[in-house]
């Protein structure tokens, strides 16, 4: 059993155990050659992606390795931030031509780069960025073991009994945003195919942390008596932390054909469940509108668990920290994961 942690108290104690390596990636880092470069990483995983693959390879005493993040910094302070934490910066619009080409070489790549929300009414822009992109991308580091981060997104809806999609079931896309995810998959694919890449796909959902993700949106619902809509009424989640030690270690497993690997906690995690846990906390009563549908967008990471181990962070220990959070009026990014879409518009 877990032993329970500490809450969280401010953004430097999350930063510092968002970005905590463990023993395991520290080892598989040890294992391999070079600097490792991150495109993307100004997202809302990147940051602490970035510092800890920085902290796992001072560990293995890999200090002359760099850990590279490339981004158009339009956030204030975060270049500053991720230098400060050792991470060497590069500013690049990656659409613009000749932008890759400018980038150096790197044995090793983390391809973070996607778009997501905003994606109707621009689809267009969406598709530039998760396929076009990506294409780019394999072709220049055609060289290098490329993890690709991904969304369960691309698998349809599955009964909420049948555990999740697993990585061998078919794949059904709805909308823009999921169908460019499938097409940024299949660029990869490509490009291993025509060069020998070796790669991994991580198909993600949900990244959770203290400002952001799918247990925050139900917390700040429930804090303030806003209706939860119960129509997509499971899913699954993950402490950004693990999500972001597996994507590292997952450099180890890269291979051509790509291997293909769900990213995510081991529950079927019911909606009303944890509003009602989180209202506990919260002193709260949930309000809940429309009903439970019989299917929803899960991922079966069992495949994930066997090879990397379970979360180092609970589900339980994540709602008592968000709860925690949200009491002290912590800081939030202010966006909506709208996990409960259910026609693929975002």
């Amino acid at each position: 059993m877990q032993a329970w942690q500490p809450p969280i108290e401010n953004e430097e104690q999350l930063e510092d155990r968002l970005s905590e390596p463990t023993a395991e990636l520290v080892a598989d880092l040890q294992t391999l050659q070079g600097d490792i470069l991150v495109l993307g990483v100004g997202g809302k995983m990147g940051p602490s992606l970035a510092r800890m693959a920085r902290r796992a390879l001072d560990r293995a005493g890999a200090t002359t390795r760099q850990v590279i993040g490339i981004a158009r910094f339009s956030e204030p302070g975060l270049r500053e931030r991720l230098e400060g934490w050792g991470i060497r910066t590069l500013g690049a619009d990656l659409l613009q031509p000749g932008a890759l080409a400018a980038l150096p070489d790197a044995p090793n790549l983390v391809y973070m780069a996607a778009r997501k929300f905003g994606s109707t009414g621009n689809e267009a822009l969406t598709w530039a960025m998760n396929t076009f992109l990506p294409g780019l991308v394999a072709e220049r580091y055609a060289q290098s073991r490329i993890v690709a981060f991904s969304t369960g997104n691309v698998y349809p809806l599955v009964p909420v009994a049948s555990g999740g999609a697993k990585e061998s079931d078919p794949l059904g896309p709805v909308g823009d945003y999921a169908q460019s995810a499938l097409g940024r998959e299949r660029m990869f694919q490509y490009g291993s195919q025509q060069h020998g890449t070796p790669v991994a796909i991580l198909r993600l959902n949900y990244a959770a942390e203290m400002r952001y993700g799918v247990l925050l949106d139900i917390a700040q619902k429930v804090q303030t008596g806003r209706p939860i809509d119960l129509t997509m009424g499971h899913v699954n989640v993950i402490w950004q932390a693990d999500a972001n030690a597996v994507a590292l270690r997952a450099l180890t497993v890269c291979e051509s054909p790509p291997a293909i690997v769900n990213l995510t906690g081991p529950e079927t995690v019911s909606v009303r469940w944890a509003a009602q846990r989180l209202g506990e906390r919260l002193g709260k009563t949930p309000v809940f509108v429309g009903s439970e549908g019989d299917s929803a967008l899960l991922n079966n990471a069992a495949a994930c668990h066997r090879r990397f181990g379970y979360p180092r962070v609970s589900l339980e220990q994540l709602l008592r920290w968000v709860a925690h959070w949200v009491t002290a009026g912590g800081r939030t990014l202010d966006k909506p994961t709208k996990f409960q879409v259910r026609d693929g518009k975002f």
